[in-house]
């Protein structure tokens, strides 16, 4: 009996992280609800449609399919047609080089994915 309620516990508690840790957020949710999402955490996964930057600063808009957000990156960028995981926290009034962004992600790191051509 012990050792069952053991094995239920840890089952539980695998699923529990791999439910919570690996899930992706879509750009439209955000954008829908910015003040739910101000000052946390998120990752969301979509292709790279703009980029910009200079020396390892700059920026980048990812699109999933449900929207487009701008993430602000102190390591690089990646070039337009990539697929990447962003993880980062979710931001607001972001303006970038003039020009003003209602909500946007500020990056901890991102993983290239893929690669989709663009056009």
């Amino acid at each position: 009996m012990r050792r069952r309620s053991h094995w239920i516990l840890g089952l539980a508690a695998g699923a529990a992280l791999f439910l919570t840790g690996c899930g992706t957020v879509k750009i439209g949710r955000v954008l829908s609800d910015p003040y739910h999402y101000h000052n946390r955490d998120v990752r969301v996964e979509g292709n790279v449609t703009h980029s910009f930057g200079a020396f390892a600063a700059g920026g980048y808009q990812i699109d999933d399919g449900t929207g487009k957000i701008l993430v602000i990156s102190n390591r690089g960028v990646p070039s337009k047609g990539a697929r990447v995981r962003v993880s980062g926290t979710v931001t607001s009034g972001v303006t970038v080089m003039g020009r003003s962004f209602g909500t946007a992600i500020r990056e901890n790191k991102h993983k290239l994915t893929g690669f989709v051509p663009p056009g």
